[in-house]
């Protein structure tokens, strides 16, 4: 099993096409037959939850029965690693209105949670002993009765991850805007990320927040391997010459 996260920046003038993208790629991935999951999401602007959504900035995530030798890895390469992962349409579309994209290859090793009901990345241990380069997803449904409260804590957690030790980069991407969010970030090592849960004071007060009042009515932690990334955002690798 391979899951995946393709972030996808589209050019100012051809932001009317990333919109019906999210309608018209529906179609290819839901008869995608490798494809055991897959979501379609907005971005926000701040590399975290965030109400401001930036419209040039999409995502897809995938979790596939695809397998990928590191070997093979190095024989994919823009158009033809997109059009591996979800099928030749989203790939033709992407090259076609010259889009740049990233894409994050990853194997989930622990976690907890639920998507839409479902273990969506298999029934994982909550802890390993894996302590090197991670990447985490965390995603939640947030209660309506608890968006105002929500949004008055997250902005400040964002602002700290940025500036935290070990941090390599991070994205804000949802289903939904304000209500059904996601951050996926990259951190060097489990202490890194340990550090800044455990230690950053406003971090601290979204976590108890969180338990104390019942503010999502689901939620997912799931921390990955990342076995490739392949391509640039902003003409950036984040981890080049790092894998």
């Amino acid at each position: 099993m391979t899951a995946s996260l393709t972030i996808i920046r589209y050019r100012k003038r051809f932001i009317p096409f990333a919109l019906l993208a999210m309608a018209f790629f529906r179609i290819p991935l839901r008869f995608n037959k490798r494809s055991r999951f897959w979501k379609l999401m907005g971005s926000g602007r701040n590399g975290s939850f965030d109400k401001k959504p930036d419209l040039q900035q999409w995502a897809i995530l995938s979790v596939s029965n695809l397998r990928f030798k590191h070997v093979q890895i190095k024989n994919y390469r823009g158009a033809l690693l997109l059009q591996k992962l979800y099928g030749r349409f989203i790939a033709r579309w992407l090259s076609l209105f010259n889009c740049e994209t990233i894409t994050y290859l990853l194997e989930s090793i622990e976690g907890h949670g639920l998507w839409d009901g479902k273990e969506v990345f298999g029934d994982l241990p909550r802890q390993t002993e894996y302590d090197g380069q991670i990447a985490i997803l965390t995603r939640a449904t947030i209660r309506l009765s608890k968006l105002k409260e929500f949004w008055k804590y997250v902005d400040g957690t964002a602002a700290k991850m940025a500036e935290a030790d070990g941090f390599v980069t991070s994205y804000g991407i949802g289903e939904m805007p304000l209500r059904k969010q996601a951050t996926f970030s990259i951190w060097e090592n489990k202490a890194a990320v340990k550090s800044f849960a455990y230690q950053t004071k406003e971090h601290q007060e979204v976590i108890q927040k969180t338990r104390q009042d019942n503010w999502y009515s689901e939620d997912m932690f799931v921390r990955f391997r990342i076995t490739a990334c392949i391509g640039t955002l902003k003409g950036v690798n984040p981890l080049k010459g790092k894998l």
